[in-house]
């Protein structure tokens, strides 16, 4: 799951009698819900892509409820995780003003789809391009310029990321970052942790290490955040940690086709 949405739910007791209709709620008023938002995002900025667009979404989404209360996970009867929740519920304002984003080309997911090891020939099905060649693909998934980060710990116990953040914010504008880990894992800013935009649309280029460092549930996912602000808005991206390999029930799979299949 990517994002939740403040779902409506329209009581059988109540709409049965007046107008004749069952209730509706989860994915069937989601839907609908988060197309309003996105329609809402375009009409706002006709400038920015899909990938703008959801980027804007999750990175301003909340996940607390309106007791500041973390959100709890009602089917484990526990607070919630980004497996549950995504990065949170959407935050229609926030959106339309994230001052940062994430974005993608569609051509990035490409090299994307190559990297989870599908066929060439699945590739091209999916893309609707039949010159489409995995000539190109990701050392790893998470090289995707994606608004989540998943930190899949094999061999070394050390993974790199270099992301881009566009400004599409005001000119002049300073933004800093704060990255929340467990305290099984080490983290090393290798850019700046304080970026200037000079204009509207300058992107600007950062790169994280995670490290594996002390004791940790090697069979259990660990969470953090990675968060953007500029003293006004704050642009946050969730993160999860994995030391092992999950497998569906027909084949052996990382948590990377998992993580990008169902988030």
């Amino acid at each position: 799951m990517d994002i939740l949405t403040n779902t409506l739910v329209l009581f059988k007791e109540y709409v049965a009698s007046y107008l004749g209709v069952g209730a509706h709620d989860n994915t069937s008023m989601s839907c609908p819900h988060i197309s309003g938002l996105t329609a809402l995002l375009k009409a706002a900025h006709p400038q920015w892509s899909p990938s703008a667009i959801k980027s804007a979404l999750m990175t301003t989404a909340y996940t607390q409820d309106n007791t500041k209360s973390p959100f709890q996970d009602a089917a484990r009867g526990a607070l919630s995780n980004p497996w549950a929740h995504g990065a949170g519920s959407v935050d229609s304002h926030e959106a339309l003003s994230p001052s940062l984003i994430y974005d993608i080309s569609t051509e990035d997911y490409i090299p994307f789809l190559c990297s989870l090891d599908y066929t060439v020939n699945q590739v091209q099905t999916i893309v609707k391009r039949s010159n489409v060649t995995c000539s190109r693909k990701f050392s790893n998934p998470g090289e995707l310029n994606y608004p989540s980060f998943f930190v899949f710990f094999e061999n070394n116990g050390v993974v790199r990321y270099t992301q881009v953040l566009m400004n599409v914010d005001v000119a002049w504008s300073v933004c800093h970052v704060t990255i929340n880990v467990p305290s099984s894992v080490a983290v090393i800013v290798e850019s700046p942790m304080l970026f200037f935009f000079g204009k509207v649309r300058d992107k600007q280029n950062y790169t994280v290490t995670f490290v594996v460092e002390g004791a940790r549930d090697a069979s259990m996912s660990e969470f953090g955040s990675i968060v953007w602000s500029d003293g006004q808005h704050q642009v946050k991206s969730p993160v999860a940690f994995q030391w092992t390999v999950v497998r569906s029930n027909s084949k052996s799979m990382t948590f990377w086709g998992l993580f990008f299949l169902h988030l």
